[in-house]
């Protein structure tokens, strides 16, 4: 999870794919989500700094790693302006998140270490206002902002952004509560391995998944017969010399498989998977769960499933440049 650290300045200068960011998105009246791709040519994350000032009330927000004075600085002031902040940082990643932390704890930000009742507490949520969330694939640490692939959504659907307070309120108590999935939500370790093969197994005509760890099982032989059942299968993984038994039945059921080594600028963190692409039945899946049995079965994780034409676009614009971006395996 961590071999982005072992790059070198080299690399982050010779960076020459590049996405622009966008503003934080104004959903469309009818449309209560928006997605985007995390910047790669810049080296801030304007589209989530708007998205936090924009809290008047409350902030909650539950991340795996958080590095990024920005975000620390807006917290504490927001905190000091009366809006209630809270936030749950992953105990197992003290080494990384301790100075955010005490800084946080120093600021008067109600900031707590994660329940030891999971292995990792790897969600990346920001929730303001208790109306509106934004779930993402990546974590909160600028080092990384400007070589790493990863996406965001924006969900203002109220059973979604309820389920997701609920959750966070017993988290941050470290009691134990069984998730809703709303209306689009999934869950480790509750609901994402089921969630996720069902929509893996829901394609018909295409599926294209960006994921960093590929290993469960369950999910790589669900891609294969749709391989096998003649679904167009593209799939873009993040060093892939770690997952060459999975890549080999892949290509053997005729899928088509591209990594980016170690050696390249740019970081596969992504998890994000789009089936039947252009299809009025489409769907997009963006989450925090890698597709590893631990990520699904003992971390507590956070991803959503949608129907939006919009969000779908957006995802597979990018997936498209990785995809031929990538070197075949």
């Amino acid at each position: 999870m961590h071999a982005r650290a072992i790059r070198t300045s080299a690399l982050v200068c010779g960076l020459t794919m590049a996405t622009a960011f966008v503003a934080y998105p104004a959903h469309a009246a009818s449309d209560p989500y928006s997605a985007f791709v995390f910047s790669t040519s810049a080296a801030t994350e304007p589209t989530i700094y708007n998205f936090i000032e924009q809290a008047t009330s409350s902030l909650n927000m539950t991340m795996y790693e958080l590095s990024d004075t920005t975000v620390e600085n807006d917290l504490i002031s927001l905190e000091a302006d009366g809006v209630d902040v809270r936030v749950i940082l992953d105990q197992a990643e003290k080494s990384t998140n301790q100075a955010a932390y005490t800084k946080l704890e120093d600021g008067g930000v109600g900031v707590v270490w994660s329940s030891t009742a999971f292995t990792y507490t790897h969600q990346k949520t920001i929730t303001i206002n208790d109306d509106e969330s934004l779930i993402l694939s990546g974590n909160l640490t600028s080092e990384w902002y400007t070589t790493t692939r990863d996406y965001g959504v924006f969900d203002s659907d109220a059973t979604d952004v309820a389920a997701i307070v609920a959750v966070f309120n017993d988290d941050y108590k470290h009691d134990s509560i069984t998730p809703s999935d709303g209306d689009n939500l999934l869950w480790s370790p509750t609901t994402a391995q089921s969630r996720l093969l069902t929509l893996v197994e829901s394609a018909t005509t295409s599926i294209d998944v960006e994921e960093e760890e590929f290993s469960d099982t369950a999910l790589i032989n669900a891609l294969v017969k749709d391989a096998d059942n003649g679904v167009t299968v593209r799939v873009v993984v993040e060093d892939p010399s770690d997952y060459s038994s999975e890549i080999t039945k892949l290509d053997d059921a005729g899928a088509e498989v591209v990594g980016y080594p170690e050696s390249a600028a740019l970081y596969i963190h992504a998890k994000a998977i789009v089936v039947d692409y252009g299809l009025s039945d489409a769907k997009v899946e963006v989450g925090s769960m890698n597709w590893t049995s631990n990520s699904l079965g003992d971390n507590r994780e956070l991803g959503i499933i949608l129907s939006d034409t919009a969000a779908e676009k957006v995802v597979e614009t990018q997936f498209d440049a990785d995809f031929a971006g990538g070197t075949a395996e």
